[in-house]
């Protein structure tokens, strides 16, 4: 069973959707024990980092995130979901989850803000999670974003895929068994739900 986590700020009903017609199994829970009980964690996200991650506190779902991700469990953070996966971020100067060393920067004023449509992503071949995740995705595939702000990862490794908006940033980070995706692949055609199939075949099954 795949959750997708509910905390009132997400895009869970296209998660789901994509989810669905993939055939997995998955629920919407903001539920503490169901999300122990998950054989993977999916954390979407659509709107502000500070009040996403108030709702997450409310929820005592920060501490479980973090406690099943230690334990091994893998995690997918969607848009939002992947800025709050990171230390802090600049979106209300909030303190966030950590997962990832690093901070979510806002995109400079000479481009339009947000970001809003499709951008193309490199894929790094020298990190090994990505050569085993994105083997089927084509370097320089189209994925669909919405995003005024951008991780900044202090680890350079953990970036397995770029995109340039303005400024070069990391639209894909992989550490281990978690996975930050800065675009939506529920909403990214083919390409985004080929993207989810791996994640599950790769680090559930």
């Amino acid at each position: 069973m795949i959750v997708v986590i509910d905390y009132d700020i997400g895009n869970t009903g296209s998660v789901v959707n994509a989810l669905n017609k993939l055939g997995l199994s998955n629920k919407i829970s903001g539920d503490p024990t169901m999300l122990r009980k998950a054989k993977a964690l999916i954390l979407p996200g659509v709107g502000n980092a500070r009040q996403g991650m108030e709702n997450l506190k409310k929820r005592g779902l920060d501490k479980v995130i973090i406690k099943e991700i230690k334990k091994g469990k893998p995690l997918l953070g969607i848009c939002l979901g992947m800025q709050l996966l990171f230390e802090r971020s600049e979106e209300g100067n909030v303190a966030c989850l950590g997962v990832y060393r690093g901070i979510v920067k806002k995109f400079r004023k000479e481009k339009k803000i947000p970001q809003i449509g499709w951008n193309s992503v490199k894929i790094n071949d020298a990190n090994i999670e990505a050569k085993k995740l994105l083997n089927r995705i084509p370097d320089k595939s189209y994925f669909y974003f919405v995003n005024s702000f951008y991780c900044l990862p202090e680890d350079k490794s953990i970036i397995a895929g770029e995109s340039n908006y303005g400024e070069l940033f990391a639209s894909i980070v992989i550490k281990e068994k978690v996975v930050g995706v800065q675009f939506h692949p529920e909403k990214s055609g083919k390409i985004g739900f080929t993207l989810l199939k791996d994640f599950i075949k790769n680090y559930v099954n």
